[in-house]
């Protein structure tokens, strides 16, 4: 008998389950459902009347339910992460996610879990992936978790320290490295996230002739261009620019007498504002020097040094920095756990420190780890020794904070895929906080 053209059955390992298109339309185009309708979301006419799939018929089941409800509810007998592997053979990672944890709230946030370190104590960056994964820089190596925190095969760069890393998408990682003298192989590359293969390395150019350089902070823009710091052996210190897609160089941006754009440590790309930040902090340098890059006519649209301020004990220098793009400010982290703020409409303005933003009492330890700022959702988040801390509100106030004490201090953290990532120093242990699900009304 024929079923009708809005019902769709699919057998399963041999157990045979029957739906609709309407059904079938929750799980979205880039789904394997989605490619079984048309362009009105209905059953593809010419498609057969039963479509066999070699996969386990129970988490099929707990799928499907998925679509059909809302919510997410995993028998006993089925190990959540062999749900979450049929989950992404069909396209519905992101249903489960979202079904399992509710939406990012800093406020909200529980530990879910910790990974222990591969290389205890060099752990220099952890980055959230769109995915819900992350990866985490060792010395000279990546090691690369998927959303299950299962570990991908790790990225290896023979030797040369890792400066900065990030995810260009789910499935290419942008390393940025120190050159080994002599040799021109440092600079930048993408790898295979899955494998971690070798996809492409950047060049720098100048003069029509490529330059060895040591590639620094990293950022990357919604129209496909990666920025990194870069510091060359030459004179093509700066920013250099380039494509996501072709690889290809397509801008830079030379610093300027004084400023050490080149030795960043933190990049930021303002989408709105079509500028770059870019900070040069203690104590890399012994001043700090913060600037808005325009890359349309290479023009320094805001700055801001410490330069020729006084330093003395009370003094406080500025430790990491964050552009927030609603207020058209950059917020800024001192050794004193202070936060301070200065509007980019005013340009060489002074920091107004906040008394009501501060993270702790008492002063940057030598032995702790810098702080670390982080914006997502409209909140402000500050990493402090061992613990996280969340500001919300037109005045920043303070309303929670993370704290877990096996590892030791947080050297840095990372917002992503609805999880906030936090490395540790002492025995480069990460922690994962989610936020609960609301209850079921």
């Amino acid at each position: 008998m024929q079923i009708p053209r809005d019902r769709v059955r699919f057998n399963v390992g041999g157990k045979t389950f029957e739906t609709t298109s309407t059904t079938l339309a929750n799980a979205g185009r880039d789904s394997m459902f989605g490619a079984l309708l048309d362009d009105d979301w209905n059953i593809k006419s010419d498609g057969p009347e039963e479509y066999f799939i070699d996969r386990n018929p129970a988490c099929f089941a707990v799928l499907l339910d998925l679509l059909r409800t809302g919510d997410l509810h995993i028998p006993l007998r089925i190990p959540e992460k062999q749900l979450y592997r049929e989950a992404s053979f069909y396209g519905l990672l992101d249903h489960v996610r979202a079904a399992k944890w509710g939406s990012f709230d800093g406020n909200r946030l529980a530990l879910s879990g910790s990974v222990t370190g591969r290389a205890p104590g060099d752990g220099t960056a952890i980055r959230a992936g769109p995915d819900g994964g992350c990866c985490v820089a060792h010395g000279c190596m990546v090691h690369v978790y998927d959303w299950m925190l299962e570990q991908h095969p790790p990225i290896n760069l023979n030797y040369q320290r890792i400066n900065d890393v990030g995810y260009i998408d789910s499935e290419n990682i942008v390393v940025s490295a120190c050159e080994r003298l002599g040799r021109g192989d440092g600079g930048m590359a993408v790898f295979n996230s899955s494998t971690g293969e070798l996809r492409h390395k950047f060049q720098v150019t100048h003069d029509d002739q490529s330059k060895s350089f040591t590639a620094g902070a990293l950022s990357f823009s919604s129209d496909y261009k990666i920025f990194a710091s870069c510091k060359g052996r030459s004179n093509e210190y700066g920013i250099g620019v380039w494509d996501q897609v072709t690889g290809k160089q397509v801008d830079f941006f030379y610093e300027s007498p004084g400023w050490s754009l080149g030795e960043a440590d933190k990049l930021q790309w303002l989408q709105d504002s079509n500028c770059l930040m870019v900070a040069t902090l203690f104590p890399k340098k012994d001043h700090c020097y913060i600037s808005l890059l325009d890359f349309r006519d290479k023009n320094m649209a805001w700055c801001w040094s410490d330069y020729g301020i006084p330093h003395t004990l009370d003094e406080k220098r500025v430790l990491d920095a964050i552009a927030m793009e609603e207020s058209s400010s950059i917020c800024v982290v001192s050794q004193y756990y202070d936060l301070g703020f200065m509007d980019w409409r005013s340009n060489g303005g002074s920091v107004r420190w906040s008394s009501r933003s501060r993270l702790m009492k008492g002063r940057l330890q030598d032995e702790m780890c810098n702080p670390k700022l982080a914006m997502h959702g409209g909140q402000l988040f500050s990493s402090m020794n061992d613990s996280i801390s969340v500001f919300c509100g037109p005045d920043w106030v303070l309303t929670s904070r993370l704290k877990r004490s096996y590892g030791g201090s947080i050297c840095d953290f990372s917002i992503g895929g609805d999880r906030l990532f936090a490395l540790h120093s002492e025995d480069n242990v990460f922690d994962v906080w989610q936020t609960p699900p609301g209850p079921i009304c």
